[in-house]
Formats: structure tokens, C-alpha cells, sequence
């Protein structure tokens, strides 16, 4: 994997249940993995807690990337061929996952859970980046 760390994030708004949010975050980490909690006020003045965690070793990055790829293979092949745009200028891929599938411990793209995977690019370029997560992605494709 060619990734510094993965950053997953979920909001739970007022409507919804922070066990539940933090299972479907957990859907993507290594079991017993520890997660973060900072609540925020909401423009409505409505509570909203940030679960959070942050991914930096290599095994586990594997882990969490490899839920990602588990997702079918429509979205997989979607996930590839969209790597150019999910790619910034700071070498971090970025992905959008759906909530509601992984709390049914499923991967999907959707909305919901934020991923942010800082990419070992040398020299840190994006077309570097780029180049790096179609390795990862296609390495770990080919491994599942």
C-alpha cells in the first residue's frame, strides 16, 4: 500500500444513533480498532458528533482499503477509473462511502463516511499520487 495513513470520518447528527454510526465506521477498521469522538454545534444549534479514526499502519491501511475494494465490482471498476479525480493537489485520495450499507457491513460508494488516504508520492506530485494509488488499487484487486 502507498498510503502515509487513512483518515475515516463520520457526522452523527441529532436525528441519529452514535452507536450505529460508529459501527458503520467500524465496518472499515481492524477489529478493537480505537476511534475518536468530538462534538460539535450544529448551525441550528443541534449537536453533532465527529466519529473518527486514523489508520498509519501499513497492515492496517491494507485492512481498510481492502473493505473499500470489497465493494462490488460495478463500484470497484468505478473506483479506478475515477482515481485522476479523487487525487487533490496535496497527494490525498479521497472517498465517499455510504453509511447505511456499511452499518450492514457492506462496502459501497455513497455518502456518509469520509475517506482521506495521504499518498506516498515521491516527489510529492499528484500525477506521482496518481500513479501510486492505481498501484495500490490494482495490487490489492489482484490480491482479493
Amino acid at each position: 500500500m502507498e498510503f502515509h495513513y487513512v483518515d475515516l470520518r463520520a457526522f452523527c447528527y441529532a436525528t441519529e444513533d452514535e452507536n450505529r454510526v460508529e459501527r458503520a465506521l467500524r465496518h472499515y477498521l481492524p477489529d478493537e480498532y480505537p476511534v475518536e469522538r468530538e462534538t460539535n454545534v450544529g448551525h441550528h444549534g443541534d449537536e453533532i458528533v465527529v466519529v473518527s479514526a486514523r489508520v498509519e499502519n501499513a497492515d492496517d491501511v491494507r485492512h481498510v482499503m481492502d473493505r473499500v475494494l470489497d465493494a462490488g465490482e460495478g463500484e470497484r471498476e468505478r473506483i479506478v477509473d475515477e482515481i485522476e479525480d479523487r487525487v487533490d493537489e496535496d497527494c490525498a485520495f479521497h472517498l465517499r462511502l455510504d453509511k447505511q450499507e456499511a452499518y450492514s457491513r457492506r462496502s459501497a460508494l455513497g455518502e456518509g463516511l469520509h475517506l482521506r488516504a495521504k499518498v506516498e508520492a515521491y516527489p510529492a506530485k499528484r500525477e506521482k499520487a496518481v500513479e501510486a494509488v492505481r498501484r495500490s488499487l490494482s495490487d490489492t484487486a489482484s490480491d482479493g
